[in-house]
């Protein structure tokens, strides 16, 4: 998977494009790539910003002066105008967009739980039976993310350490195989050199979970 950690990137949007959804009055929404998008939007989209702006009413005897689009964003995000493009930096609204972007998400990676469950039934199939053998979720993110395709969408900064992720798998068929795969032969050895998981001493639920890997 690519990682997009907001703390380094730099979110480029042609001015046109957004001045226009601003004028609009209605809501829209940028992606990590840049591009300025409205409802309906698709399935695996991911926002740096999602929002509308109102015009302010003014007086004809105290006119408003137009706001900047720097004011329209707000302080938590860091706006740059240059020509016919508009820089963005969005790390500091990273809160916000976890809610704006954890329906697409294939795993939520931003408490300090770690991830739970995998959006997928299919993958969260493979988990569940996973831990029926004391495999746990971040090994199986691990793979995931060494392995798979798909984005990150993170903040993470070295010193002090801090991480905060939303995983987005492209492909969920393909990773699913790869899990399976994986945890398929992890059991197999599990099951092979620990006496507690051998094939006749396991509980119920531990040897479904067996089968559903093909083990029993």
């Amino acid at each position: 998977m690519k990682k997009f950690n907001l703390f380094k990137e730099i979110i480029v949007v042609q001015k046109t494009d957004l001045l226009k959804a601003i004028n609009t009055s209605k809501e829209f929404s940028i992606t990590i790539s840049g591009e300025v998008k409205h409802e309906p939007y698709a399935e695996h989209d991911i926002f740096i910003f999602q929002g509308k702006y109102t015009t302010q009413k003014s007086s004809v005897l105290m006119p408003k002066p137009a706001p900047s689009i720097a004011e329209i964003f707000g302080k938590n995000y860091q706006i740059v105008e240059d020509e016919e493009r508009v820089l963005i930096k969005a790390f500091s609204n990273w809160q916000a967009l976890i809610g704006v972007n954890l329906p697409r998400a294939s795993y939520d990676d931003t408490t300090g739980d770690g991830v739970s469950e995998f959006s997928s039934s299919k993958i969260e199939d493979i988990g569940w039976n996973a831990t029926e053998f004391a495999i746990k979720y971040r090994e199986l993110v691990e793979v995931i993310e060494a392995n798979c395709e798909g984005t990150l969408l993170c903040i993470e900064q070295e010193s002090p350490y801090q991480f905060s992720g939303l995983g987005f798998i492209k492909d969920e068929e393909k990773t699913a195989q790869i899990l399976y795969a994986h945890c398929q032969k992890r059991v197999k050895e599990i099951m092979l050199n620990d006496d507690a998981y051998a094939l006749e001493t396991l509980t119920d639920d531990e040897l479904e979970a067996a089968e559903f890997f093909k083990l029993a």
